[in-house]
């Protein structure tokens, strides 16, 4: 195998530093309720490795890290009791890993099945499943998310019909607000195809 040398300053373009990432553009100065956002994304969704330059998505805007073979990679920093609601990606794998904290992930169109984490447990939830997670800690709790098999942008992420529903109860026509961006409120296994 032929191999390349690269320089100091072209790897250091490639490490992100924890205290200098930044909540995604998205979750900023939304004017929407915390309660509601927290249904929708962990508090801080935290990019560290985005797809190869050129494709325009949420993860990609503030990733420090591009292009690592087709994954993405975030922090998802959650305070205690929080997490995104049940969600489903079309064509790609979301997988957990603990890094602080202890999480519950559930999964399945009514958030039946479910499985505790603790730290540096991982779990690895294939496309086509509705999944979500909280932290069920009392301190704070991030779990690095890696995203893999396709494209992760708002075309592969669909929120469950219940999510809509929970954040309706906090705000009637609030789910327009997220629609706005792009989100999605339709996944289910009984949803047209």
């Amino acid at each position: 195998m032929r191999t390349i040398e690269i320089t100091g300053a072209e790897m250091r373009e490639r490490v992100a530093r924890y205290d200098e990432l930044e909540p995604l553009e998205a979750q900023k100065n939304t004017g929407i309720p915390v309660e509601a956002a927290d249904i929708v994304w962990s508090r801080k969704l935290m990019s560290v490795i985005g797809l190869d330059e050129g494709l325009d998505t949420p993860i990609n805007a503030s990733a420090p890290i591009t292009g690592a073979g087709g994954i993405t990679m975030t922090h998802a920093v959650c305070p205690p009791g929080t997490g995104p609601s049940l969600h489903a990606h079309l064509q790609t794998y979301e997988t957990f890993t603990v890094m602080k904290g202890r999480f519950e992930v559930y999964w399945n169109d009514d958030g039946a099945e479910r499985v505790e984490l603790g730290l540096y447990d991982t779990i690895s939830v294939p496309p086509g499943v509705c999944r979500g997670f909280r932290n069920i800690s009392d301190e704070e709790g991030i779990l690095q998310v890696i995203i893999s098999g396709g494209v992760h942008d708002l075309n592969d992420i669909d929120f469950a019909v219940k999510a809509r529903e929970q954040i309706e109860a906090i705000q009637p026509g609030l789910t327009a607000e997220f629609e706005k961006t792009g989100f999605t409120f339709t996944a289910g296994k009984d949803a047209p195809e």
